[in-house]
């Protein structure tokens, strides 16, 4: 990556960025549906930390379910927006910042993570069972931390 500049190594970044989301939510939705049974719990840490098979037809953490094609629209949208915002700031030359850079990327490698989900099985599968949350999987990690991070930048701004 040395000989590439600096428009290049974020574009490097955010593609090896969205496919490592990717790949790793694929994988542990493959390994934990072979593992498990459809509400089938195996305790980590006992009342704490479990994985259990939960198949989600409702958004995030298993919110408003069974709302059908809205819920394939709207990650759209959200994808469609999120390239856009990057495209955005890559063709007036804006500098951004490689933690928006990642944030984003998280978000949308976890909304392409579910999207597919979506589209071929008609529900997420999610496995992450903290006990007092719903289950959730590592997509919705993923948009969950990009938000994180995009929040903290906006407050840090905000403080200057």
């Amino acid at each position: 990556m040395r000989g590439l500049d600096r428009s290049q190594r974020s574009l490097a970044l955010a593609a090896v960025t969205i496919l490592a989301v990717i790949i790793t939510d694929r994988l542990t939705k493959i390994f934990f549906s072979g593992l498990l049974a459809l509400g089938e719990s195996l305790p980590v840490i006992p009342r704490v930390f479990h994985i259990t098979l939960v198949h989600n037809t409702g958004i995030a953490f298993g919110f408003f379910k069974d709302q059908g094609i809205v819920f394939i629209i709207v990650p759209v949208i959200a994808v469609i927006l999120l390239v856009f915002n990057i495209y955005y700031y890559r063709q007036n030359n804006t500098v951004i910042d490689r933690r928006y850079v990642v944030a984003f990327c998280f978000i949308l490698g976890g909304a392409l993570g579910n999207l597919f989900d979506r589209m071929v099985f008609g529900y997420v599968i999610d496995f992450i069972d903290l006990r007092v949350w719903p289950v959730f999987n590592i997509a919705d990690s993923a948009i969950t931390i990009g938000a994180v991070i995009i929040a903290w930048q906006c407050f840090q701004l905000s403080e200057k």
